[in-house]
């Protein structure tokens, strides 16, 4: 019999359809190939990129901007949907709003390395990639025009990767988008009603009956959400309570590197080598401390396709139950993965 679930922060209904349960080999999905080519993210190739904004050099050593010898290069993206200059200009257009389109897009360019994926870089490099994250949202959020930072990777083409060196995205928004904002109220009416924030109650309720559970580290609770929208979707939670993803301290993005890679490291095994999509959540920028909101990261494996229902109704459908995802996920044979698909030298 087929479920309906109500997630309890936004209060979305999903469709859990166990009359279509469906293992990992039974969905349609093409791995992830590298096709080759020019790239411009490539070692040699930093002029072809807009200059960079921030490298990682080893030792902190100086070397002349955009020339090679880095570990992780921030750039601003070439064909930004926002951009730095300029101010909002707030109009009214008779009954409709619009601004201009300021903000900014840029590039976490994690690796020089064209090959490596989070499954293959060693948890020490994931580590580095989530400081120059947390450096960017620091230094953007002096920027009073700014209202929240999305961080986001598109592995894959089926994901929205337009290009196959690993690399992820940041857009500062001069608005809170509709998503954020529907979590946000749920979370804050939770804690208005309770006093509680829901995502610390969330994960000590999984933690107690762990058949969703994925793996858990001294910091983090890898997850299957109750009703997620879409196969295999799987949340990375911080156990102890921190609002904003940018206020963690050190040794908590050192076990969140290590989740991350196990994360995906499972994710390729079970689904052999699936295209994602990897989201931070967190607290908007001018309210980045708060008891009611639980920063969070979304995984979510491109296995099946948005179509008509989902649109018409805002519901989605998911054909594999959370509790069988944990599993597959939990139980997954890290063995039959070779040394270069683990980082293992």
């Amino acid at each position: 019999m087929p479920e309906l679930r109500k997630d309890p922060i936004v209060g979305r209904w999903v469709i859990i359809s166990t009359d279509r349960a469906k293992r990992p080999t039974d969905f349609l999905r093409a791995p992830v190939v590298l096709k080759g080519g020019f790239c411009p993210f490539c070692y040699g190739n930093e002029n072809k990129t807009p200059h960079e904004i921030v490298a990682y050099r080893p030792n902190g050593t100086a070397a002349q901007r955009d020339s090679d010898g880095w570990s992780v290069r921030v750039v601003p993206n070439k064909f930004p949907a926002l951009q730095i200059e300029g101010m909002l200009n707030r109009q009214a257009e008779g009954m409709f709003d619009k601004m201009q389109g300021v903000g900014a897009h840029e590039v976490i360019i994690e690796t020089p390395d064209h090959t490596a994926t989070l499954a293959t870089l060693p948890a020490k490099r994931i580590e580095e990639v989530l400081w120059a994250f947390r450096d960017r949202v620091v230094d953007l959020r002096q920027d009073k025009r700014l209202k929240y930072i999305l961080i986001f990777k598109n592995h894959g083409e089926a994901a929205g990767a337009t290009l196959e060196h690993p690399h992820s995205q940041l857009i500062a928004l001069p608005i809170i988008p509709k998503h954020a904002v529907e979590e946000i109220d749920g979370a804050k009416q939770y804690y208005i009603f309770k006093e509680r924030c829901i995502f610390c109650d969330i994960v000590r309720q999984e933690l107690e009956n762990p058949v969703r559970v994925v793996d858990e580290n001294d910091d983090f609770v890898t997850m299957a959400p109750f009703a997620p929208r879409f196969p295999f979707e799987t949340w990375i939670l911080p156990k102890r309570h921190e609002s904003s993803f940018e206020n963690s301290s050190s040794h908590v993005f050192e076990n969140l590197a290590k989740a991350i890679k196990l994360l995906a490291m499972k994710a390729d095994a079970v689904l052999d080598h699936p295209a994602y999509n990897l989201v931070i959540h967190t607290s908007p920028l001018q309210d980045a401390g708060n008891e009611f909101y639980h920063w969070h990261i979304e995984f979510m494996p491109k296995l099946a396709k948005t179509a008509g229902f989902e649109w018409g109704t805002g519901f989605y459908m998911n054909p594999t139950p959370p509790e069988e995802s944990a599993r597959f996920l939990r139980e997954a044979d890290l063995s039959l993965l070779t040394p270069e698909e683990t980082g293992a030298k």
